[in-house]
């Protein structure tokens, strides 16, 4: 069982490749390190996307995310460089991640990268409830 972090990225085929639905995961602990003090940054990440013919395999991005514990990194390269890792990975027909950084010094940081398929237009939106954050907590 691998217990240690690592930059690779699983993927799995998509189960409904014939249409849009969308996959949100929010990742409270994703941690990483100030690049000037060395002190650690903490943030939730949210991610949502609009698989193609793949879809993120959950243990990886876990180990993936943990792998950046002990990396100095600026709060709007790291959101940058994940989403990228993400895309070359998954291919997705769109994919978003928001990373809300903690307060660091009197200021929260809010970094917000997209990615979308060249040529991929979304279907007209149909308004439902929104997912609250932290919507999988009970209690």
């Amino acid at each position: 069982m691998t217990t240690e972090p690592t930059k690779t990225l699983e993927t799995f085929a998509n189960p409904a490749p014939q249409r849009d639905f969308q996959i949100h995961m929010e990742i409270p602990e994703f941690t990483c390190l100030c690049p000037k003090t060395g002190q650690p940054d903490f943030a939730t990440l949210v991610l949502d996307y609009v698989p193609d013919e793949l879809c993120v395999e959950l243990k990886s991005l876990k180990l993936y995310v943990w792998s950046y514990r002990n990396e100095g990194c600026f709060h709007e390269a790291v959101t940058n460089r994940i989403l990228d890792d993400l895309v070359a990975a998954v291919k997705p027909r769109f994919m978003r991640l928001t990373a809300r950084f903690y307060v660091r010094g009197g200021i929260f940081t809010n970094v917000v990268a997209e990615h979308r398929k060249p040529g991929w237009q979304p279907a007209e939106k149909v308004e439902l409830a929104e997912f609250a954050i932290q919507s999988n907590t009970r209690g």
